[in-house]
């Protein structure tokens, strides 16, 4: 029993290990802040810190999947991961047309019928939620500032936005901005209203996702000691801030950002035909005006 015992520990040890690395530019050698960290077709993921340096416990024979906005996704065995560079993205660039703005009208989309909220540790993950687009739109197209319902832990918890296109098969396609939209939310349960006015943002003729992406980082990290009074062992669990509020809605389908790709939750009856279900939604509202 005691070798039993031995060779499993030695095999779990195997299985997982502490990857630490960090991960620049590979033109100018910068650290790239906030980058994504994924372990391959698994819910585990991470973020960079503000010098590029990331912890992750994985396989090291398991892929890591490597992705910051602006830059190529990159994929490295996790046993190669001590320094990760990556390639800047190219864009091509649209004419840019001036667009005045007059703001005399605004209007907010996305309210939930339901007034009830739930929050939820979404771990790594990125939830989205979708806005279709509606004719009645025409006369205030611009998106103005987005609203997210927040619990946090602590004070000024950093976290990213995301606002995603819809690519031909109605998933999340390419990201809308250039750059990362990365703000702070307070301590407590607070309704966040952030302007988004400066990047000339317009309600797409397809509609659009918008994501809350917590960061794994030690600024978010807050760690709670617990004790088995039953057994006498201490642990200490960690949590990141903060946790999203969410409504029950009801939905078709769910897009998840998870294992480094967009995953579509689908339900079936029993003659296996699509049924919308309740599902919890980030409660993430936007903002319009013309």
């Amino acid at each position: 029993m005691k070798i039993t015992i031995t060779l499993l520990l030695v095999f779990t040890n195997l299985l997982s290990a502490q990857i630490k690395g960090v991960v620049k530019d590979s033109i100018t050698g910068k650290p790239i802040p906030y980058a994504n960290i994924w372990v391959e077709n698994e819910n585990i993921g991470a973020s960079t810190e503000e010098n590029g340096e990331f912890v992750i416990n994985a396989n090291p024979n398991k892929n890591l999947i490597f992705s910051a906005l602006g830059y190529q996704k990159k994929t490295l065995k996790a046993s190669q991961a001590q320094e990760v560079k990556l390639a800047s993205k190219s864009y091509q660039l649209d004419d840019v047309v001036i667009l005045k703005k007059f703001e005399s009208k605004i209007i907010e989309i996305g309210k939930s019928k339901n007034a009830i909220y739930q929050a939820f540790d979404n771990g790594p993950r990125i939830d989205v939620k979708y806005f279709p687009y509606f004719i009645r739109y025409k006369k205030t197209k611009f998106i103005k500032q987005v609203t997210v319902e927040t619990d946090s832990k602590i004070e000024a918890a950093t976290v990213k936005i995301h606002f995603y296109s819809v690519d031909a098969n109605g998933f999340p396609g390419e990201e809308l901005l250039t750059k990362d939209f990365v703000v702070t939310v307070p301590n407590g349960v607070v309704k966040n209203i952030f302007n988004v006015s400066d990047f000339n943002l317009r309600m797409p003729k397809k509609g659009l996702f918008v994501g809350f992406e917590k960061l794994i980082i030690e600024k978010n990290k807050s760690e709670t000691t617990i004790t088995n009074y039953n057994t006498n062992v201490t642990s200490t669990k960690k949590s990141y801030s903060p946790f999203v509020l969410y409504n029950l809605e009801e939905r078709d389908f769910l897009f998840t950002f998870s294992g480094g790709k967009w995953n579509k939750e689908i339900h079936y009856d029993s003659a296996n035909v699509p049924i919308k279900r309740m599902v919890y939604e980030p409660a993430i509202n936007l903002i319009l005006t013309n």
